[in-house]
């Protein structure tokens, strides 16, 4: 593709982009000054070049919206916008962002390619918009270049939104197929629609393989959630472990209170065991778990070791957490176990329980220690019973 030098005006007819008539003694927008020659059209490359310089004098960052800002201000410095930033940058003055947005423009720091509309002046008002800025200019080869540098802007960041935000990509992705579809207009710039189109397959190549990178992160995501959740239960009652149990009771404070703790125990488990061996004890211990759940729910009901079942009690006072394990300990003296190959009866199994308050000035060991402690107790005083304090 040749530049020419000259670009359609909006009425149709060839206007040569010529410098040098407009120039005035002191500096222009884009920080150069109106000594020496210039060339005697407006070659692509140099208008890059005072593109780019009038981004870095007035500290605005290379994206769409303020490329097309200083396109719109140096290609035409005759028209309204060309004049007012040329008078308000007099003397080398540095552009605010309240002078850019009075002009009807916007400083963004993402990629919408938006304006404001404008008056004849130049300058914002309500909704109506000035026809010198119609998005339909088809006969502007440069308005289709800066539409490719805009392009080629996102592309230089790309690589990191895809790495942060599949929705930015994916707005990014309509904002190049709108401008495809601008550009694709001019029908001395196929090239440049070409390489719009090539941009907009690689993103969309992108976004698949983003969306096959989420959801195999949401997968994993569900995987260590399963496994962390493995890890902090019980294999064999399918009630949470120590650890499960001891990571609630550091983190209780977050619980309305008072808290308890219980300790309960299966009385002459061992005996279980070595009547009628593992897997029965294994079977008694399971049901003996589910029936500690199931009557204490919602509280949380861990399997602490061997047959030993802890349970947190948050918003439960001491005495009325007595009476809650005295009803338990009923139920289970209640059960009846057989064996399921033989229909061998069991004994009665009972269970004995140790009860006390956490108070909220000491450490979680001190209170199971004495927990621990009361356990015993109800065993030394016969079993099948609780102790609380």
């Amino acid at each position: 593709m040749q530049d020419t030098g000259t670009a359609q005006t909006r009425s149709g007819q060839t206007a040569d982009m010529r410098v040098g008539s407009h120039r005035s003694a002191g500096a222009s927008p884009d920080g150069s000054t109106g000594a020496g020659e210039q060339p005697a059209t407006l070659p692509t490359g140099w208008l890059f070049e005072r593109i780019g310089r009038f981004l870095d004098t007035h500290g605005l960052s290379p994206v769409p919206p303020h490329f097309e800002f200083a396109f719109a201000t140096l290609s035409a410095p005759d028209q309204p916008l060309g004049k007012a930033v040329a008078k308000l940058t007099e003397q080398g003055v540095r552009l605010t962002r309240v002078d850019i947005e009075r002009l009807g423009w916007r400083v963004v720091d993402g990629p919408p390619l938006i304006h404001a509309p404008r008056n004849d002046a130049g300058v914002g008002v309500g909704s109506r918009v000035d026809p010198s800025f119609d998005a339909d200019a088809s006969g502007h080869a440069d308005t289709a270049i800066a539409l490719v540098t805009q392009t080629q802007q996102h592309v230089d960041g790309f690589a990191r939104m895809m790495r942060t935000m599949q929705d930015d990509t994916r707005g990014f992705g309509r904002d190049l197929a709108r401008s495809a579809a601008s550009i694709t207009k001019m029908a001395e710039i196929d090239e440049i629609t070409q390489i719009t189109s090539t941009m907009i397959a690689r993103i969309h190549d992108s976004e698949v393989r983003l969306a096959v990178a989420t959801a195999e992160v949401d997968a994993l995501r569900a995987k260590l959630a399963e496994a962390r959740d493995i890890a902090r239960r019980d294999v064999l009652t399918g009630l949470p472990n120590r650890r499960a149990f001891e990571e609630a009771l550091a983190e209780r404070g977050t619980h309305g209170g008072p808290h308890c703790l219980a300790v309960c125990d299966i009385d002459r488990f061992k005996r279980v065991n070595d009547l009628h061996g593992h897997a029965v004890g294994d079977r008694v211990l399971t049901a003996i778990g589910q029936t500690i759940a199931a009557e204490c729910s919602p509280h949380l009901v861990a399997r602490h070791g061997g047959e030993e079942f802890a349970v947190l009690l948050c918003g439960v006072t001491l005495e009325d957490a007595a009476m809650l394990f005295d009803t338990l300990r009923a139920t289970v003296a209640q059960k009846r176990f057989r064996v399921r190959e033989t229909n061998t009866a069991l004994d009665t199994v009972t269970v004995s329980v140790g009860i006390t308050a956490i108070h909220d000035d000491e450490p979680v060991e001190t209170a199971f220690a004495r927990a621990d402690r009361l356990l015993y107790a109800a065993k030394d005083q016969g079993r099948d019973r609780i102790c609380a304090g």
